[in-house]
């Protein structure tokens, strides 16, 4: 590991060389305002360098949440056939020229150099030179304080170590903590300014979830791997947390994410300045929606007593229709027919009452014509039966 990454402990270790030397010019040289503001520029040398990349990780990260929905529609689509979803999904970068591992750039980058002067403090603090630290260097930053806790020590060092730093466990602790403390804040504060300011919450999409969720274990990431940290260590992260927060604040007030937050902030300032060009048919239709909303009459509120009498007189009301509601339509529709049902009742009533004179007919008959059949002329016999 050493051998591999020692050009690295080579370059962090000049770099510290050459701040601590113009600081020496100001503080002491063995005091730790020489040492931690060496470490301090460091880091902000490191994230000059690395402002190219935050910009793509700006881009990438809005071509991310632009092309959300047809991932989520591809992801759908093609749900059970993984190799075609894969296949899509990288058709969909390559025609919007949108890298994934872009937004990772900017913490993938300065990640060796994090790990440099983390073995470089490692070697500090066993009194070992390391890159180009010459022995008396080593000696005089390894003694160096801040706030009364040695640049190499760390939280979990034990008594005799921090005696052998001539520092007491109790500062060492007692610092470290509240570094760790801010150190974790500061992350969690730059994610949430992330998410409420530059991001469109209209859109619901995977890529908000996983920021969101982001928001909260990188902070407790940092408070459980923070307490094996050196203090210099944890200068370095406070300085980049610090650095990152105010660059992404300057971005957002520039070049925010459209549809989110800060992106309506900023154009209600531009348009209040008449610096903003906008369509006439689009101002009209705010302007109206604005006038709508302002003459719009909110219903008064209701006691107790009030809502108990109206929900009362509905219910009596209902109770009277459903018993009255039926007659006057009868009423109504005879009135309308006229005689209509009347003439219909004396129908049917002739017709019920022919019925009974129409039997008696059919009987007298039958009896008249058996009668005839006696005294009038008989029908001839068969001929087997004379």
């Amino acid at each position: 590991m050493d051998t591999i990454l020692s050009p690295l402990y080579t370059a962090v270790s000049w770099i510290i060389v050459q701040f601590h030397s113009l600081f020496s010019l100001v503080f002491d040289e063995s005091s730790g305002w020489a040492w931690g503001l060496s470490i301090f520029f460091l880091v902000v040398l490191i994230r000059i360098c690395l402002i190219p990349l935050f910009v793509k990780q700006i881009k990438s990260t809005r071509n991310m949440q632009a092309l959300q929905p047809k991932m989520k529609a591809i992801q759908e689509r093609y749900k059970s056939d993984k190799q075609r979803q894969s296949e899509e999904m990288m058709k969909l970068y390559k025609e919007t020229g949108t890298n994934p591992l872009s937004s990772c750039l900017p913490i993938l980058a300065q990640s060796p150099f994090f790990i440099a002067l983390f073995q470089v403090l490692n070697h500090i603090a066993s009194n070992n030179p390391v890159g180009v630290l010459t022995p008396d260097q080593v000696d005089s930053a390894r003694n160096a304080q801040i706030f009364g806790a040695p640049i190499a020590a760390k939280f979990l060092d034990s008594a005799g170590k921090a005696a052998e730093l001539s520092a007491s466990l109790t500062d060492i602790r007692v610092i470290t903590v509240i570094m760790i403390v801010m150190m974790s804040a500061s992350q969690f504060i730059t994610q949430r300014q992330l998410m409420t300011k530059n991001t469109d919450l209209s859109v619901k999409t995977p890529f908000a979830k996983q920021q969101k969720m982001l928001m909260y274990v990188f902070p407790v990431m940092f408070a459980v791997f923070g307490i094996n940290f050196p203090v210099g260590v944890l200068v370095y992260w406070l300085t980049t947390n610090v650095w990152t927060f105010g660059q992404q604040m300057f971005v957002i007030k520039r070049n925010p994410t459209p549809g989110s937050v800060a992106f309506k902030e900023r154009q209600e300032k531009l348009r209040a300045k008449g610096k903003l060009k906008e369509d006439p048919q689009e101002v009209e239709a705010r302007e109206a929606a604005e006038a709508a909303r302002t003459h719009r009459q909110q219903p008064k509120r209701m006691t107790k007593a009030q809502r108990q009498a109206a929900a009362a007189e509905a219910q009596a009301a209902k109770k009277t229709t459903a018993q009255t509601g039926s007659k006057p339509d009868l009423e109504k529709a005879s009135k309308e027919n006229g005689s209509a049902p009347a003439a219909g009742k004396s129908q049917s009533g002739q017709s019920g009452q022919q019925k009974p004179g129409q039997q008696q007919g059919k009987k007298s008959g039958q009896k008249k014509s058996g009668q005839q059949r006696k005294g009038g002329s008989q029908r001839p016999k068969h001929p087997s039966k004379k």
